[in-house]
């Protein structure tokens, strides 16, 4: 039986959800994530499943190229998948009309 692929909002999801587990890995950007969204600790699961949310969540990875780098090495996945998935979700940045 062959297998049938994802769909690419669905696999940005996928990417987005890895991202925010990502960043709450490690309580310094997580509370820098936090203090930035401007929602708490205990409402993250729930806001892991509003798209928007998933949106901020790659908008705070891509901003900073390190952070980039060491989620593109902890998921193994490319940068410009990362990119891939911000667009699929939400749509170009703005820093994409530069």
């Amino acid at each position: 039986m062959k297998k049938q692929g994802r769909h690419p909002g669905e696999v940005a999801e996928i990417v987005a959800i890895q991202a925010l587990s990502f960043v709450a890995g490690e309580p310094e950007r997580l509370g820098l994530f936090l203090s930035e969204s401007g929602i708490g600790p205990e409402t993250l699961r729930s806001a892991a499943k509003d798209p928007q949310f998933l949106v901020s969540v790659l908008d705070f990875v891509l901003r900073d190229d390190e952070t980039v780098q060491a989620f593109a090495a902890a998921t193994q996945l490319p940068p410009d998948t990362i990119a891939a998935a911000r667009m699929a979700l939400g749509g170009p940045t703005s820093n994409d009309f530069s």
